[in-house]
C-alpha cells in the first residue's frame, strides 16, 4: 500500500507497475518498451509514473533505462548517489553492463506481442 506521503496510484499507473514487474531479474526494458506494450507513445509519461512508484523495490522501477540503453534516470535523480544504486542493483540481479556503461543488448526484455 502506498505510504500516507503518497496518493494512490492513478490507473495508468497500476498498469505501469504491473507490466513492468513481469520484467524478470536479470532483464530490463526501456521507458518507451513499456510504454508501447501499454499502448501508450509516451516515454516521458512512464518516466512519471515511475518517478512516483510507491511500491519499489517490489516493483522493479531500477529494470526501466532509456532507448539507447544507457542508465537514464532513478528515484528522481539523473546522476549521483542514486544513479550508482540503480546499477549496484542492476548487477546484482545479473544485469550486464558494456564497456561504455550501457545495458548489454541481450539483457533487454521482450514483452509478448
Amino acid at each position: 500500500m502506498p505510504t500516507a506521503n503518497h496518493r494512490p496510484p492513478t490507473a495508468f499507473e497500476t498498469r505501469v507497475y504491473e507490466a513492468l514487474c513481469r520484467v524478470p531479474v536479470g532483464k530490463v526494458t526501456t521507458y518507451g518498451r513499456l510504454g508501447r506494450h501499454l499502448g501508450c507513445g509516451s516515454a516521458q509519461a512512464i518516466g512519471q509514473a515511475l518517478r512516483r512508484n510507491p511500491f519499489a523495490p517490489e516493483v522493479p522501477c531500477h529494470r526501466v533505462v532509456r532507448g539507447d540503453r544507457g542508465i537514464g534516470g532513478f528515484a528522481g535523480q539523473t546522476d549521483g548517489g542514486e544513479i550508482e544504486r540503480k546499477i549496484r542493483m542492476l548487477r546484482a540481479e545479473g544485469v550486464a553492463f558494456e564497456a561504455d556503461g550501457r545495458v548489454a543488448a541481450g539483457c533487454l526484455h521482450d514483452f509478448p506481442g
